[in-house]
């Protein structure tokens, strides 16, 4: 496996690029969503995005309300335990 297919770059409001890792994947209310940790940053404050479209073509989508958040955390938390 090539160590750069876990790793993708987000282009934020100012034009700044910030390369992430792709550390787990998951699926929560029949919608998947990738949680992200920045490479070049210290603080290990993770990001959950939606992930939407085609396979071939994915696209990360910011969260947009509470609920959704707490239902991925919920998700996330409970394959924590299994592990």
């Amino acid at each position: 496996m090539n160590e750069n297919e876990n790793i993708v770059a987000l282009v934020d409001e100012n034009g700044e690029e910030t390369r992430f890792e792709v550390v787990m994947t998951l699926t929560a209310n029949d919608m998947d969503y990738a949680i992200l940790l920045p490479i070049e940053d210290d603080d290990e404050q993770a990001y959950i995005f939606r992930i939407e479209g085609e396979e071939e073509d994915p696209k990360l989508m910011p969260i947009e309300t509470d609920e959704e958040y707490e239902a991925v955390l919920k998700e996330y938390e409970e394959i924590m335990k299994e592990n």
